[in-house]
C-alpha cells in the first residue's frame, strides 16, 4: 500500500536553497536512505515528510490508514519517568515490549528515572525506544501501514545495540526512511538512496555502495559534459571571429556570449578542497601518555568502573576503545586527557605532548555568536586567515557570518572539530567523533587521520570508522577489566563471534550419556571426523595469523630499543622469544592435524 506521496517539495534558509522539486512515493516495504553533506536539509526533509513541518513549496499526502512514526533529533521527552515516556498510558500490550527495548538499548536501569535527569545520550536512546514501541512489535495487523522515519538512530548506541536495531529494522514490514552516518547500517538496510546536493536531489537504486557508484558516474559525466561544452564554445567563438569585418552588433553580441561560455566555469563543487592536513603538527617525543595501575570510581561507596589499567600510548598510536555503554570508555578517555584525576594509580605525560580532546559535547558554543567570531576568539577580530580556515572546513561566505544557532547539528559538530584541530595537537583523543557528521565529513576525517603524524585514541561504535582508523583496540567490559588486543576492530569482533558461537554450541548440545565400559576391551580414543579436523585446522590457521602479528609487533619493539638499555633489551627479547614459541606450538598442532586428516 502507498504510505506517503510527496510532490514538488522545496525548502530554503536565508541565502541558500536547501532542496527543491523533490517528488517521491513511499510504499510498504520501501527502504529509503537519505544522504547529503551537513546543512543540505536532510532533517528538514524528514520533518516535512513526517508532517512536523510545513514545506515552503509542494504537498505531502498520506495513504489511507497509514501511520507515520518519527525519531527526530530535536524532539523533547515528556515529563515523567523513562518508562512513562516510552510506554505512555501503560497499555498492557506495550509493557513487556517497552521493558525489552529498554534492555536491548542498554538503559533498562533508567526505567524509573525522571526524563529531566537524563544525559544527552541517554535521552536519545529513550527517544529511539519510544519510537520503536509506537511502531509495535512487528507482525501486527497494521505493521504494513507504518512508515518509520529515523534521524541518526545509531547515535549513542553501542555495537551490540546497533546490531540488534539493524535486525529489528530489517524485520519491519512497513516503510522505512533513514538518515544515518553508519555505513554498515545504510548499506545493509536500504534499497534506494536519495542524495541531496547543492539544492538538487538524485535518486539511486541500491544501498550505500550503489550510491557511491552513481555519484562517481555523475561526476565523471559532468566533467565530460563540461569539456565538450567548452570545446564547442571555442569552435563557435573562432567561427564568429573569422567572419567578415562588416559585421553588425548582433554577431558582436554572439561573440560576447561565446566568450562568456569559454571563460565561464562549471558548477562549483559542494565543498572546496579537503579537510586541512595540519602539516605543522608539533613533533612528538618518545614518551606520550602512560597509565600505571589506574582505576576510577565516582565516590568511595560507588562501584569501580575499571581498575588496574596499565596502558602505554606510543608516538604513532592508532588505538580504539570499545565496549558496552556505561562500562567507562568515555571516563577512561577523560583520564587520558587529564580532565579527571583517577581514584587510584598515576598518569604520566611526556613533555612534548600537546593534547586535544573532542568529546561528545564538544566545545561550548554561543548560539548568538557568529561562526567566524567563534574561530577568532574574543581577543581579536576575525581576519582573512580565519576566513580561509573556515572555507577549508566547508563554511562558505554566508555560513561564516551566520549565527551558530542557525547551523544544523552536523555543522555545529564540524565547527567543534575545526576548533579542536586549530589547536594543532600532536595527541588527539576523539569520543564518538562520527555522531552527527555527514558521510563526506567522515571520509575526509578518515583520510586526515591516515596521514596525520600524531597519536590517536578514539572511542567509537562506528564499525566502518574503527576499521579504517585503528590498529589495536582497548576493550572496557562490564567486569571492570581493561584489556588491549592487537588486530583492531575486526580481530576483536571475530574473537567475540567465536566466543558467542562456542557458548551457544555448548549450551545447546546436550551432554552425551556415558555407555557402560566393556569389560572385554578397553576403550580407546575415538577417531575424529574429516569435517572436525578441517574445522580445527581453520581455527589453527586463524590463531597462527594472530600470533604472527604479535610476533612482528614484538620484533618491531625490539628493533626500536636503545642498545645501551640492557634491561629493556632483555624484556623485549623475551617477548620475541615467547611469541616465537607460541607460533611454533600452533604450527606443530596444525601439522599434526594435517597428518591426521591425511590418514
Amino acid at each position: 500500500m502507498i504510505l506517503l506521496d510527496a510532490s514538488d517539495l522545496g525548502a530554503s534558509r536565508p541565502g541558500r536553497q536547501l532542496f527543491e522539486h523533490i517528488s517521491l512515493t513511499l510504499s510498504t516495504g520501501d527502504r529509503l536512505g537519505l544522504v547529503g553533506i551537513n546543512g543540505t536539509g536532510k532533517s528538514t526533509l524528514l520533518r516535512v515528510l513526517a508532517g512536523k513541518a510545513e514545506p515552503e513549496q509542494g504537498t505531502v499526502r498520506r495513504g489511507r490508514g497509514a501511520r507515520v512514526v518519527m525519531l527526530d533529533q530535536a524532539d523533547d521527552l515528556p515529563a515523567g519517568t523513562v518508562h512513562e515516556a516510552v510506554a505512555p498510558g501503560a497499555h498492557p500490550d506495550r509493557e513487556w515490549e517497552a521493558d525489552a527495548i529498554l534492555s536491548r538499548l542498554g538503559i533498562a536501569e533508567l526505567s524509573q528515572v525522571s526524563t529531566d535527569r537524563l544525559s544527552g545520550g541517554q535521552a536519545k536512546r529513550v527517544a529511539l525506544a519510544r519510537a520503536l514501541v509506537e511502531v509495535g512489535p512487528g507482525g501486527g495487523p497494521d505493521d504494513d501501514a507504518v512508515l518509520l522515519i529515523l534521524d541518526e538512530p545509531t547515535n549513542h548506541l553501542d555495537l551490540d545495540a546497533i546490531a540488534w536495531l539493524e535486525e529489528r529494522l530489517a524485520g519491519h514490514r512497513g516503510g522505512l526512511v533513514l538518515v544515518t552516518h553508519d555505513r554498515h547500517v545504510l548499506d545493509g538496510l536500504t534499497t534506494r538512496i536519495l542524495e541531496l546536493d547543492r539544492g538538487k536531489s538524485y535518486l539511486h537504486d541500491g544501498g550505500y555502495s550503489s550510491y557511491l557508484e552513481g555519484k562517481e558516474v555523475r561526476e565523471e559525466q559532468a566533467a565530460t559534459a563540461e569539456a565538450v561544452r567548452r570545446n564547442l564554445a571555442r569552435k563557435e567563438l573562432a567561427w564568429l571571429r573569422r567572419g567578415a569585418p562588416a559585421r553588425t552588433s548582433k554577431p558582436k553580441a554572439h561573440i560576447r556570449s561565446a566568450t562568456a561560455i569559454v571563460e565561464g566555469r562549471a558548477e562549483a563543487a559542494a565543498r572546496k578542497g579537503d579537510l586541512p592536513l595540519h602539516g605543522e603538527t608539533p613533533r612528538l617525543g618518545d614518551q606520550v601518555i602512560e597509565l600505571h595501575g589506574v582505576g576510577h570510581r565516582w565516590s568511595t561507596d560507588a562501584p569501580w568502573l575499571f581498575r588496574g589499567v596499565d596502558l602505554l600510548v606510543d608516538p604513532r598510536e592508532r588505538l580504539g576503545v570499545v565496549g558496552p555503554n556505561g562500562a567507562g570508555k568515555s571516563t577512561l578517555l577523560q583520564v587520558l586527557a587529564g580532565r579527571i584525576e583517577p581514584a587510584e594509580g598515576r598518569r604520566v605525560v611526556g613533555s612534548t605532548v600537546q593534547l586535544a580532546l573532542w568529546d561528545q559535547r564538544g566545545a561550548d558554543l554561543d548560539p548568538a555568536q557568529r561562526v567566524r567570531d567563534a574561530v577568532s576568539g574574543p581577543a581579536r577580530q576575525a581576519d582573512w586567515s580565519d576566513a580561509a580556515l573556515l572555507e577549508r572546513f566547508w563554511f562558505d561566505g554566508d555560513a561564516q557570518w551566520a549565527p551558530i544557532g542557525t547551523l544544523s547539528g552536523g555543522e555545529r559538530r564540524r565547527l567543534q572539530l575545526l576548533l579542536t584541530l586549530a589547536q594543532r595537537p600532536n595527541v588527539l583523543l576523539l569520543d564518538e567523533p562520527t555522531n552527527d557528521l555527514d558521510l563526506e565529513s567522515l571520509r575526509a576525517l578518515e583520510d586526515f587521520l591516515d596521514d596525520w603524524p600524531g597519536a590517536l585514541v578514539v572511542v567509537s561504535h562506528d564499525r566502518a570508522f574503527l576499521e579504517r582508523t585503528v590498529a589495536d583496540v582497548v576493550v572496557v567490559d562490564d567486569e571492570h577489566d581493561v584489556e588491549r588486543l592487537p588486530g583492531g576492530y575486526g580481530a576483536w569482533e571475530q574473537a567475540r563471534h567465536l566466543r558467542r558461537s562456542a557458548t551457544a554450541a555448548t549450551s545447546a548440545t546436550p551432554k552425551p550419556k556415558r555407555a557402560p565400559a566393556s569389560p572385554s576391551a578397553p576403550a580407546g580414543p575415538k577417531a575424529r571426523t574429516p569435517s572436525t579436523l578441517t574445522r580445527l585446522m581453520r581455527d589453527a590457521e586463524k590463531e597462527l595469523k594472530r600470533l604472527e602479528r604479535q610476533r612482528n609487533k614484538a620484533a618491531d619493539v625490539l628493533a626500536a630499543v636503545d642498545p645501551a638499555d640492557h634491561q629493556a633489551l632483555a624484556v623485549a627479547g623475551q617477548a620475541v622469544a615467547d611469541a616465537e614459541a607460541a607460533v611454533a606450538e600452533v604450527e606443530e598442532r596444525w601439522l599434526e592435524l594435517g597428518a591426521e586428516l591425511e590418514g
